[in-house]
């Protein structure tokens, strides 16, 4: 049978649902480990297209046969299948028809994701997932994503190796510990993963086959789980402390190694005390992102500013309010905190004055206690990521008297405790501003704050986390920073039309969803190039040289800063070598031999570093010592201070980048 070479088995299906761009009539064998052909190929979701197959493709793929003789384009099969799933009257059944459908025709999958986006979203991500991840056992049918458990310690690189596809660029991990607002689910979390991958592929782009869901399994605490026959994880109490923390480190040690430092790495639903260690233990070494602390942030401040053009104001002329200083609460504080500083050019900690926080927490049987209003009399108590907000202010022991006190123009509500905003609070929210600014953030539905009836809400991170995500991936970023954040949440409040504030808008239709994770993902890429030329700039300058770069080669992850700590050092020696000469210079007569061994120091100190303009000035120096020419001397040497003046601005900047989040790239060899 002759079988034309430029034939796909994606005919017929355009390049935004799957991993080809084949059109019907070109019909290429799909090429994986062998040939996919015959019952084989019906049983492989990535190119299966069921009843869409052509007539030419039942041939060359020996499919004759094995499918009815009707042939059903894909829009037909997208009109049947929604008509199926809108009779369902459960949710959760909804749920499972369409992990059905991922699992055996992703194509079509995502052509109904993709489609019907508004209506689907609710079913494949928040809220259904939630129940989907506390039933998960009992309706689990097959592996979507990779399980590594304590069982696997001191293996995980095999068992990342076990995975199918190998260009992997954006994985969402979880240890379920923290699933919505819902707990501790354990090794049924994977349905987070799972479900947020799906929605990187159908908002964002990423190819499906570059994208890996991972459930960490360390136990649960969960006893109802432990107890349950259909439960899928390990049966044992939570690892903790060192133990935990060492499986996490060879997990990412090994996510590393496997696929490099251009890979995303997505923090989703740990514990708070764990989310945040994560986050600021790996920042500095590997590509890592929380949505909730992060992603979360940049949405609601996107909302908040763009309220604000309805309401009035700059963000330094508002006074927030938090329901809620976990995960959620803390990141958007700090990301307000920061733009406020940027926007009326004032310190972080200066901005932070006017965010206040009210936290609370649930017990091991998730029964709700509140604590209060966070003041510096409650600090030495405080975890170390809500010291910041701790003010001065007498003790406030709930919410709404934090609102009489505060008298806050903006609420956020993120502490997961269903109707906490109740008609006392809104009443007295209004009771001080004409408009108040209410968002209530948390999910799933039953853990929100407040209806949509009650107060004006939105769309939350879904908004944000695909286009950033395509961003970080397309720019080849290998870590994440906050100004990456402000650039993905200023595209976001920049698609708010004047016609969406007309109605009441405050964020941009979902409908548009796909341009919107467009644009956000063209910002992050521009700024992350941005940023990569900070660097680059040091090397075309002239400022640094091959030297530097040997420098960072030295650099790993046992000493991620050795590299500011070296140049800490030169700035140390050489402010002293530059005081001894400046005092050499001023004595008469002037010692040549004296200044010129001063000079020689110095160059030898810039040249650790690589700083190479300073070093070519130190030998201008030296030329004018020997010819005793002191009038040379000093014009040197004050050329020579202005070049380490701007070179110690230039790296200090280039350093508090680092510290913020660490490097956007490996420096280049000058001319590479």
């Amino acid at each position: 049978m002759e079988v034309d070479p430029t034939s796909t088995v994606g005919g017929g299906v355009e390049d935004v649902y799957g991993e080809d761009r084949a059109t019907e009539d070109q019909l290429i064998t799909p090429w994986t480990v062998s040939v996919a052909s015959g019952y084989t190929l019906l049983r492989d979701p990535h190119h299966n297209k069921g009843l869409a197959f052509t007539e030419k493709e039942r041939d060359a793929h020996y499919l004759r046969g094995l499918l009815p003789p009707a042939i059903a384009t894909q829009e037909t099969q997208e009109k049947k299948l929604m008509h199926n799933l809108r009779h369902y009257e459960v949710p959760l059944q909804r749920y499972m028809a369409m992990m059905d459908l991922q699992e055996r025709n992703e194509r079509l999958f995502y052509k109904l994701l993709i489609d019907n986006v508004e209506e689907l979203l609710p079913v494949v991500y928040t809220p259904t997932v939630g129940e989907a991840c506390q039933k998960y056992g009992s309706i689990f049918r097959r592996p979507q994503g990779l399980y590594i458990s304590l069982k696997e310690k001191g293996k995980i690189l095999e068992v990342l190796k076990n995975w199918p596809e190998k260009s992997i660029q954006v994985i969402v991990v979880t240890d379920g510990e923290r699933i919505l607002g819902l707990g501790d689910l354990g090794c049924q979390g994977m349905g987070i993963p799972v479900g947020k991958l799906a929605l990187y592929t159908a908002l964002g782009g990423v190819r499906p086959s570059a994208c890996l869901p991972i459930t960490i399994d360390v136990g649960t605490n969960n006893e109802d789980l432990l107890k349950n026959e259909f439960y899928i994880g390990l049966r044992q109490r939570r690892a903790t402390g060192q133990e935990y923390s060492d499986f996490l480190h060879e997990f990412m040690a090994a996510v590393k190694q496997n696929y490099g430092e251009n890979v995303l790495i997505q923090f989703e639903d740990f514990a708070n005390h764990n989310a945040f260690y994560l986050l600021e233990k790996y920042r500095t070494t590997h590509l890592v992102f929380n949505d909730d602390i992060q992603g979360t942030a940049a949405v609601v401040l996107a909302g908040v500013v763009a309220a604000l053009r309805l309401v009035g104001g700059t963000l330094a002329e508002h006074t927030f309010l938090f329901f809620g200083a976990g995960e959620a609460g803390t990141g958007i504080a700090e990301l307000i905190a920061l733009a406020i500083s940027k926007q009326a050019k004032a310190s972080t900690e200066e901005s932070r004055k006017k965010i206040w926080l009210v936290d609370s927490k649930f017990n091991e049987e998730r029964i709700f206690h509140m604590i209060g209003l966070i003041v510096s009399s409650r600090k030495e108590s405080l975890p170390q990521f809500k010291k910041s907000y701790a003010h001065e202010h007498e003790p406030v022991k709930n919410l709404l008297d934090a609102i009489k006190a505060i008298k806050p123009t903006v609420l956020i509500g993120s502490a997961g405790v269903g109707q906490a905003f109740t008609q006392e609070v809104i009443e007295a929210m209004t009771s001080f501003n004409e408009k108040p600014v209410i968002l209530a953030l948390s999910n799933p539905t039953s853990q929100s704050e407040c209806t949509a009836e009650q107060a004006y809400t939105w769309s939350k991170q879904c908004l944000h986390f695909p286009g950033f995500g395509l961003g970080l991936v397309i720019s080849g970023a290998i870590r994440v920073h906050d100004e990456m954040l402000l650039a993905a949440s200023e595209a976001l409040g920049h698609q708010v039309t004047k016609e969406n504030f007309e109605k009441g808008l405050i964020y941009p239709p979902f409908v548009n969803i796909r341009k919107i994770s467009a644009n956000i993902a063209a910002n992050v890429a521009a700024k992350a190039y941005e940023l990569a030329s900070m660097k680059k700039n040091l090397f075309d300058q002239g400022y640094l040289d091959e030297q530097f770069y040997q420098l960072e080669e030295l650099q790993d992850d046992s000493s991620p800063n050795f590299v500011e700590e070296v140049v800490t050092l030169f700035f140390r020696d050489s402010a002293r070598l530059l005081s001894n000469i400046e005092l050499a210079l001023e004595k008469q007569p002037q010692d040549f031999n004296k200044l010129d061994i001063y000079m020689q120091q110095l160059k030898g100190s810039g040249s650790s570093i690589g700083a190479s303009r300073m070093k070519n000035e130190c030998t201008t120096f030296r030329e004018y010592c020997k010819a005793e020419n002191i009038e040379g001397c000093v014009r040197s040497f004050q050329k020579l201070k202005r070049e380490h003046s701007t070179l110690r601005q230039k790296l200090e900047s280039y350093f508090q980048l680092l510290r913020q989040v660490g490097p956007t790239e490996r420096a280049t060899r000058p001319g590479v």
